[in-house]
């Protein structure tokens, strides 16, 4: 209903014409996907002609996505983060984007960044807080990531968009790939298998928020506490093989 009445304001406002309201599933619309509520809160009229047009305006868009960005935290001149190299054996239990040390305490822990060069450098101190990500768990890339990673993830609140967000912007600004491979042995799961997953955890009492298949800070927090459970390696990672352990720890109930 918020969406709606949003969506009303913004006709009635004249930013819009009924026939550009064409957009996602979820409501979102324009070259860069704004929710009606979102619109109408941060978009801007940046071609100066008296509309804040997202749909048919490029110089709108792109505006209304960078008062967004500064509205939600993003410092300008500072990175989103990097990857990174952790020493063998580094428990990376209980770390997270929301879980952020000063990068001083990542170095003293003898985390470098991947080329083995030290994490303070440029417009970085110390004292800049830095959260560890592993999407893949330790077997795969892990980066530290900063403030302005946490501004891309409010635009979609999911590591995966944030993480291809931000290293496509490295790589047009000339930067190359990330240098850990990412894991073989645990395959992806596709959106309907990590609502499979969702689900496990929920009849296993875990408040995770909705069966969405979008893996949030508390599903991979789950995910480990039954990854280790069932003696496996704690990644967070909501893969294959969490996926078989789920369903036939469920087949093995069924038969008795």
């Amino acid at each position: 209903r918020t969406e709606f009445f949003a969506t009303m304001r913004i006709l009635q406002r004249g930013d819009l014409t009924e026939d550009q309201l064409k957009g996602s599933w979820a409501g979102a619309f324009g070259h860069t996907q704004f929710m009606p509520s979102t619109y109408e809160r941060l978009a801007v009229d940046f071609d100066g002609d008296g509309r804040r047009d997202l749909v048919s305006s490029t110089a709108d868009a792109l505006a209304s996505t960078a008062n967004f960005l500064n509205k939600a935290g993003w410092q300008t001149g500072m990175p989103w983060g990097f990857e990174v190299q952790i020493p063998a054996g580094m428990s990376i239990d209980g770390e997270g984007r929301r879980s952020k040390k000063p990068l001083s305490s990542w170095s003293a822990r003898g985390v470098t960044r991947i080329d083995g060069s030290p994490l303070i450098q440029g417009p970085l101190s110390g004292s800049t807080p830095a959260g560890l990500m592993a999407p893949a768990g330790p077997s795969g890339p892990v980066f530290l990531v900063f403030k302005n990673f946490d501004a891309i993830y409010s635009y979609n609140a999911a590591e995966s968009y944030g993480l291809a967000i931000a290293h496509l912007s490295d790589r047009l600004r000339g930067a190359g790939p990330f240098v850990s491979s990412w894991p073989t042995d645990d395959p992806g799961t596709s959106r309907a298998e990590r609502r499979e997953i969702q689900q496990f955890l929920i009849n296993r009492g875990y408040d995770i928020g909705a069966v969405d298949g979008l893996i949030g800070d508390k599903t991979r927090v789950a995910i480990r506490q039954e990854q280790t459970r069932l003696g496996l390696n704690p990644t967070g990672r909501a893969g294959q093989q969490i996926l078989r352990a789920f369903r036939q720890e469920q087949a093995r109930k069924m038969m008795q």
